[in-house]
């Protein structure tokens, strides 16, 4: 799994972001699984991500509501199908409202640059 960590940080709150291709929701939950063996991300406020695969559009928030679908919005204009994406925050302690989709999107898209 590759790994772009430091993405955003913003009023406490930092982002990271992973991927892998991956080919099921099964291997996207053991792979998710393999990065919080990582201490810092197993101790991270939520490990969103999403992915395109033959069985259609999967995602999970892990209590980030909508994070998910950001994700998945993403993958799906860039075409990028077979391929988890997972979106860490730690939270700071400060709420963030609507810019917390912003940055999933800044990790998401840095993520996606890095691959080409």
């Amino acid at each position: 799994m590759r790994t772009l960590d430091n993405i955003v940080s913003d009023r406490g709150s930092k982002y990271a972001v992973s991927g892998a291709p991956c080919r099921s929701a099964e291997e996207a939950r053991a792979l998710v699984d393999q990065l919080k063996m990582i201490k810092k991300f197993a101790k991270a406020t939520h490990n969103t991500w999403g992915l395109l695969c033959a069985a259609g559009p999967i995602k999970h928030d892990d209590g980030e509501s909508g994070a998910g679908m950001v994700i998945l919005r993403m993958l799906e204009r860039e075409g990028l199908r077979d391929h988890v994406v997972v979106v860490t925050r730690w939270y700071g302690g400060k709420h963030l409202g609507g810019d917390r989709f912003r940055h999933v999107q800044t990790a998401v898209r840095t993520y996606l640059d890095s691959l080409a």
